[in-house]
């Protein structure tokens, strides 16, 4: 029999039989789906991406991780700099995002790009990819977050269950309306950005206020010497910077729903720069604010509840309070535009086929929304959020989930820079923008030294746990993404060599308007 044989698009199931544009098949394909979509998905306009983007950006980082990164970094102007330094590696990834949203304007983010550049071996990229994806829950943190804030405005004593009592019904409502209510889902999402957008702009405008001294307390003189107490280790460095990075999460938000975007390299073009900026001026100025309003001392022990400790001082207990409550809405913004772009992730990994369980996975049924993908992102989450204890198991499982996200950006911009030496062997990449090689760069070194820096042995000081070794989470994270390469071997090339077949494709119409991939065996009859 013939090792290649043509691909084929066929129905049953309810799945519609018309011939669709397919690609030749040979061993284990390609991986490029057919994007079949129907235009009454397309839902997201310009306002909607930007605050798509916007809220996955805002959630609490800037509420709660100012404190963590003046202690490892020592000093308040060591503190800002890494504001501004976060603030510019962000624009050289958004830049990279953009370039290739613009080239492969569909869902599915990074999938696409590894896949695009990563042709070979053959869905090794795609499988590490997933297992990353798959097996870790974004949403899970700033649940538990806003757990903690809706506790502390009702003025209840927080603890390990009842914090996580309040996250888990928020990931839950995060969860069920973006699987039943997709344009509600939506609506929502916007309304908390401006929500979010007002409350930012109250925190500037009052710190500006205690810049000139209208305070409840003596006005802290934290600006005369601003770089002492400086460190400059390179493990306090990095994690600091790993905080701020972690506040500029999202700026690549709006790439995980371009097929559900109408005209999406405009809205693209135009919503992620938009976002992006505005984040990077409000973060620099809430952070004056906070140093203008709350002393040293009590930025460092304040932890999580720093923009509860900044409105007692400017406005009182009862302000204070009723910030914890604005923090906690932002808090679940922030979570539906995680589930939101997650769910859409493992849609599209089962859209490729490789998931076990794909056609559940690729559905949109019954409700015109990727309620698996977002039910699988939920379930994750629940885990994370219930099952560690508090202290260093649960840091661990945070740390865990966000340096992988520097592996895959390393890779993420290092394809490009293939795609920029090598143009030849990509005639018909035609991205609507160019990041330009130095840009692409930059944001590579960046990701390159966010992998490596958290190796070096800290201070004792600065550990960031107790009992674990320092460098475990990033041995872990890398043992995720090895994960899928281990599936993908037995998958796509052990199973398959002891079986006696090879892996064919076919691409397929399902009821809802959507392609898919569907993997079939042919057996060598030799």
């Amino acid at each position: 029999m013939s090792d290649s044989i043509d691909g084929v698009c066929r129905g049953g199931d309810g799945i519609n039989t018309s011939l669709v544009k397919t690609d030749k098949v040979a061993e284990v394909l390609d991986g490029n789906v057919y994007d079949q979509t129907t235009e009454e998905r397309r839902q997201i306009g310009v306002l909607s991406a930007i605050f798509l983007i916007f809220n996955r950006m805002v959630g609490t980082g800037i509420y709660a991780t100012p404190s963590a990164i003046l202690s490892l970094s020592g000093s308040i102007g060591l503190a800002l700099l890494l504001w501004v330094a976060g603030t510019i590696i962000s624009v050289t990834g958004m830049a990279v995002y953009l370039e290739f949203g613009t080239a492969i304007p569909r869902n599915g983010g990074e999938k696409n790009y590894l896949e695009y550049v990563y042709k070979h071996p053959k869905f090794l990229a795609t499988g590490m990819f997933a297992s990353y994806v798959f097996l870790l829950g974004w949403a899970g943190s700033n649940s538990v977050v806003f757990g903690e804030y809706i506790l502390h405005a009702a003025d209840i004593e927080v603890d390990r269950w009842n914090q996580r009592a309040v996250g888990l019904a928020c990931v839950t409502a995060a969860f069920l309306i973006h699987g039943l209510a997709l344009n509600w889902g939506i609506r929502l999402q916007n309304f908390l950005g401006l929500f979010k957008l007002l409350i930012i702009s109250i925190i500037v405008v009052a710190g500006w206020a205690a810049l000139g001294g209208a305070l409840k307390i003596p006005k802290p003189d934290n600006f005369a010497d601003a770089f002492e107490g400086t460190t400059w280790s390179a493990y306090g460095v990095v994690n600091a910077l790993y905080n701020v990075m972690w506040s500029f999460v999202g700026y690549s938000n709006a790439n995980y729903a371009l097929s559900e975007t109408r005209n999406p390299i405009r809205t693209l073009k135009i919503a992620a720069p938009t976002a992006l900026i505005l984040v990077g001026i409000l973060y620099m100025l809430v952070n004056i604010a906070y140093f203008a309003a709350v002393p040293k001392d009590e930025i460092l022990s304040s932890g999580r509840i720093l923009a509860a400790s900044f409105f007692k001082n400017v406005f009182g207990g009862t302000a204070e309070r009723a910030l914890s409550v604005f923090v906690a809405l932002s808090a679940f913004g922030n979570v539906l535009s995680v589930i939101f772009s997650q769910g859409r992730i493992v849609q599209e990994l089962g859209r490729e086929g490789i998931l076990p369980f794909s056609r559940f996975f690729a559905s949109n049924r019954p409700f015109k929304a990727p309620l698996a993908g977002l039910f699988e992102h939920w379930v994750v989450s629940v885990i994370i959020m219930l099952a560690p204890p508090p202290g260093d198991a649960y840091n661990f499982i945070l740390n865990v989930i966000t340096y992988p996200l520097s592996v895959i950006n390393f890779f993420v911009s290092a394809g490009l820079i293939y795609i920029y030496l090598n143009r030849s062997k990509f005639p018909n990449y035609n991205p609507a923008i160019k990041a330009t090689l130095p840009v692409v760069v930059v944001f590579n070194l960046a990701n390159a030294y966010l992998i490596a820096a958290p190796f070096v042995p800290p201070e004792e000081v600065q550990n960031v746990y107790e009992h674990l070794p320092y460098y475990l989470h990033c041995l872990v994270g890398i043992g995720f993404l090895l994960a899928g390469a281990v599936y993908w071997l037995f998958w796509a090339v052990i199973l398959p060599k002891i079986g006696g077949y090879k892996l064919i494709r076919e691409t397929v119409i399902q009821e809802d308007g959507w392609s898919r991939n569907v993997f079939s065996r042919l057996y060598d009859l030799k």
